[in-house]
């Protein structure tokens, strides 16, 4: 797996400087900037993810850096104009999915119908990077959303924003694709609009796969690309005519990684993310050798094993097979629960009150029929499913593949494709939250090589 990663200090001169909305950790800039680009500010709502793309962006190599903390409501122009230099800008970010995802969806309903998601106002905030990035003339646009952005309401949103920005002198192009097909060992399928100006004189395109299902599955939405061809501004993934590698999978994301918690018996400790462990070996493959050396070598250690301890469940995980989910969970538990019952003399019927009382330290509540999904176990040799914002409330959506745990920061990470040179600096729910929420660095990595590639005239 061959990534070229130019350091801050050698980003090229010749191309615009990046300015990120909704910027987040920095996943999207992060790919940009270690294909060459200089990026020179962002914005985000989050002061906390402020802080890690600061840090990981500029702070670290010793520039000051332009991302704020603020509004894009309120946002103008001229907060960025600054660090615009004669090669002009190009906008990148991705506004806020909640409004659109089927997850966020249920969340909204169940707080009343003035929180429905169409009446929720980050539905809109799309305009309002349209706006930023026509007032700055941008040079090109990159935006990220889920792809449930199709359906918002009556509005399919990818269309409307190519349509807006071919109404103010773009060639515009929408399209989803799977980080899975660049690298990324997790099967994430997310909608891109790539948009350039007209007077650049090149056609806007999204960089080919390198890497390809050996089981043949595709995503939920490529299953309905037919469908979308209905709609001007679709164009369906390129497709490479050479030989590609197969998928990342999980056990090869994280196989060096150090071990942190073998069994049910061993002692749970709460890892601060800034303390480093020795890697549990070598790296084993391309993957875990790039994870080491993008974006700088990180030598025999690494950081970011916070992980949560849910005593209750330590058990449960270790009897799950891989795949297995909630279901399975429950009955795992409700065997568990046999055991303890047997061991300890308690006779549901005789004594209901101990029986419940043990039953609450053991079986977990949430109903197995309206949870299918709300835990799952890694399979080492598949990619992971895909990782999401709600990773900094709970982890049981992604169980390790060989420890009786939920995944750590930095397993989470690598799953992402950050490398492991970025440091989360806040705390874990919040580093969680991030990672969920970004744009995979080796997707952004390739689109920012495909766009430079585009307007360097190739």
């Amino acid at each position: 797996m061959s990534v070229s990663f130019l350091p801050r200090w050698e980003t090229k001169t010749d191309l615009p400087a990046v300015i990120d909305l909704f910027s987040g950790c920095g996943g999207l800039s992060f790919g940009f900037l270690s294909a060459g680009f200089p990026v020179k500010a962002g914005l985000d709502v989050s002061e906390a993810a402020v802080q890690t793309a600061s840090y990981n962006l500029s702070w670290r190599h010793g520039e000051s850096g332009g991302h704020f903390c603020g509004d894009i409501t309120v946002a103008t122009p001229e907060m960025f104009s600054g660090f615009i230099g004669p090669e002009g800008c190009i906008v990148i970010g991705g506004p806020p999915c909640q409004a659109y995802s089927q997850i966020g969806k249920g969340k909204l309903r169940s707080l009343g119908e003035d929180r429905y998601h169409l009446n929720d106002e980050r539905g809109q905030l799309y305009r309002h990077f349209l706006r930023m990035a026509i007032e700055l003339d941008a040079r090109a646009v990159v935006m990220e959303n889920v792809p449930e952005a199709i359906n918002y309401g009556a509005t399919n949103v990818p269309e409307t924003v190519c349509k807006i920005l071919e109404k103010n002198g773009y060639s515009a192009i929408w399209t989803i694709l799977n980080a899975a097909d660049y690298g990324v060992p997790q099967t994430r399928e997310r909608l891109f609009v790539l948009a350039i100006k007209n007077s650049e004189g090149h056609a806007p395109a999204f960089p080919l796969p390198t890497h390809r299902s050996i089981d043949g599955s595709i995503g939920v939405y490529r299953q309905r690309f037919n469908s979308f061809s209905k709609f001007p501004h679709f164009v369906f993934p390129p497709e490479s005519n050479g030989e590609l590698k197969p998928w990342v999978t999980v056990g090869e994301a994280l196989s060096d990684l150090p071990v942190l918690f073998p069994s049910p018996n061993s002692r749970y400790r709460l890892y601060e993310l800034n303390v480093l462990l020795k890697y549990a070996s070598p790296p084993k493959n391309e993957y875990q050798k790039l994870m080491r050396e993008w974006g700088g070598k990180t030598g025999d250690f690494v950081s970011g094993h916070g992980y949560r301890n849910t005593p209750r469940d330590f058990r449960i995980f270790e009897r799950m097979e891989h795949d297995d989910n909630y279901p399975v969970a429950v009955k795992i538990a409700e065997e568990l629960l046999e055991e303890a019952c047997a061991i300890e003399g308690i006779d549901p019927a005789e004594d209901p009150e101990a029986y419940r009382k043990l039953r609450r330290k053991i079986v977990p509540p949430y109903d197995p029929g309206k949870f299918q999904d709300k835990w799952k176990k890694l399979h080492p040799d598949k990619p992971s499913h895909t990782l999401v914002a709600h990773l900094g409330v709970d982890t049981y959506s992604h169980i390790h593949p060989w420890e009786p745990r939920g995944i750590s920061v930095r397993e989470a990470a690598r799953l992402q494709s950050f490398p492991d040179s970025f440091l989360f600096q806040c705390n874990m729910g919040e580093a969680f939250k991030q990672i969920g929420n970004a744009v995979p660095p080796l997707l952004s990595h390739a689109i920012a090589t495909k766009l430079a590639e585009i307007m360097n005239g190739g």
